[in-house]
């Protein structure tokens, strides 16, 4: 494989950027809703929309993702490669931007307004339209989350990036569900108004193509400072295009990342599936309160875009991980472990909703703010990188990550179904009709497996290597290499 030298890095090496205006921050972050978004509606809507409203059998709907997963194996990946390499007046990251605007809202439209069909036709149909979506917006996000690196070179400066992305992720999702939760499903038929979900499917089928579009907007004029790919001589192939991917992901810093981020989404999917049983039955509180609980995930992602940032450049990106981390992950199954102890308020205490949402405010700014701090460590590996191998290659690097966030939440679902099914937690049971000796077993289980998941994914961001000295000495190496902008 070519050196440094041999590939020509002068070529590939983008001038050190102007600092990012407060505007290009927030059109770059907005366009991550877009994901929260998707995120949101397949994570907590899809298999109670299909499963439950239009009457697809639910083994078949978990089925449809799985086969979504599968295509998002291969198309993730070579999306991001094809953006490392393609060559236009527009940039490498643009143009798949501007094309996936319009087919994302469209077929997360469709999504939520099947025809009438047998069980058969229902299952293709979820399959086509699974798969459609997960691979348009993976024409948006690879390219537009690629973009951070070369929106500046600055250490501290990308962690605000991600600050952005991730506040918008969190709070476009969770925007969703409130309005879903406060407005839509509020009519006699609650979760099973199928209108309802076809009217969620117009608002955020407009609000997707917005958000995309204004982020490809908001950051179009920054393409002349963006780097340009050399000129290829090799036939480009199979083996070609994934031996170069693998080189690139054989990065030890890597490597520790993306184990992190399989680790990450294990517990934010075993979380996710258990949420509203253990708020409902383990603590006992009502739909209203449960409302309140969700609205409050604005306070946490406020809270978290102060501290994320902060975090990271008073500790360091790594180091702030893991002090964040041990705070967040430590605080989150401590209310479980001193309820098994019989030390928490009873069930129906006006002290315990207050003091429970109080935790869950301050606990949940924590996770986000992890969030913030390591993802933006992967921008730092762009220019270690570069310095192997004479490319850059974000594309590769976040598809990776994107690939891990969208398939590894399936391994959380899976794991909180099987700790309902050794406690042998009753099917749609009433509030307040689980049996004590259940409920502990629940949170028994529930506890400890959030804190191994954790801990073990904190242990491995620990084995990455690339601190603020570090990048540095990797810009200083590139510097020499006269920038390459991008020509009409």
């Amino acid at each position: 494989m070519a050196t440094t030298a041999e590939a020509g890095v002068s070529s590939a090496a983008p001038g050190t950027p102007a600092p990012p205006s407060v505007w290009l921050k927030l059109t770059h972050g907005f366009g991550a809703s877009a994901f929260g978004i998707k995120n949101n509606g397949f994570d907590y809507f899809l298999l109670l929309f299909y499963g439950t409203v239009v009457g697809l059998e639910p083994g078949l709907v978990g089925l449809a993702i799985l086969i979504a997963l599968v295509f998002d194996a291969f198309s993730d990946p070579l999306v991001g490669y094809w953006s490392d390499n393609l060559r236009s007046r527009w940039g490498r990251r643009h143009p798949f931007m501007y094309a996936a605007a319009l087919p994302v809202g469209l077929s997360y439209f469709l999504l939520w307004n099947p025809p009438d069909l047998s069980q058969m036709g229902l299952f293709l149909y979820l399959v086509v339209l699974a798969v459609l979506i997960r691979t348009f917006i993976t024409f948006y996000e690879t390219p537009s989350t690629s973009l951070l690196p070369e929106l500046s070179h600055d250490y501290d400066e990308r962690t605000s990036l991600q600050s952005y992305r991730i506040f918008f992720g969190w709070v476009g999702g969770n925007m969703m569900s409130i309005l879903m939760f406060g407005l839509i499903l509020t009519g006699p038929l609650g979760l099973r108004d199928r209108a309802g979900f076809e009217t969620y499917g117009i608002i955020a089928g407009v609000i997707l193509f917005a958000a995309i579009l204004i982020s490809a907007l908001g950051t179009h004029h920054r393409i002349p400072t963006f780097s340009v790919p050399e000129k290829r001589t090799e036939r480009f192939s199979v083996k070609l295009i994934f031996g170069e991917i693998f080189q690139i992901l054989n990065e030890r810093s890597f490597l520790a990342l993306f184990a992190a981020t399989i680790l990450f989404s294990v517990a934010t999917g075993l979380n996710a599936s258990l949420a509203f049983i253990m708020l409902n039955h383990f603590w006992g509180f009502s739909e209203g309160q449960i409302f309140i609980w969700t609205t409050l995930v604005f306070a946490s992602a406020g809270l978290a875009f102060l501290v994320g940032p902060i975090a990271g450049k008073r500790w360091g990106k790594k180091r702030a991980t893991v002090i964040l981390g041990v705070l967040a992950f430590t605080v989150q199954p401590a209310p479980y472990l001193l309820r098994l102890a019989g030390m928490m308020p009873e069930n129906g205490d006006p002290l315990l909703f207050p003091l429970m949402l109080t935790i869950s405010t301050i606990d949940l700014a924590f996770i986000i703010a992890v969030q913030m701090v390591s993802y933006s460590m992967i921008a730092d590996l762009v220019e270690a990188n570069q310095l192997k191998t004479g490319r850059r290659n974000e594309g590769v690097y976040y598809a990776a990550i994107t690939f891990t966030r969208k398939c590894t939440q399936g391994l959380g679902v899976l794991a909180a179904g099987l700790i309902l099914s050794a406690v042998a937690f009753p099917d749609a049971p009433a509030p307040g009709s689980v049996p004590e000796d259940t409920l502990w077993s629940l949170g028994a289980l529930y506890a400890p497996a959030l804190l191994v998941i954790y801990l073990a994914a904190l242990f491995c961001v620990s084995r990455y290597k690339i601190d603020k000295a570090q990048h540095e000495a990797n810009l200083a190496k590139l510097s020499g290499a006269a920038p390459s902008k991008q020509s009409d």
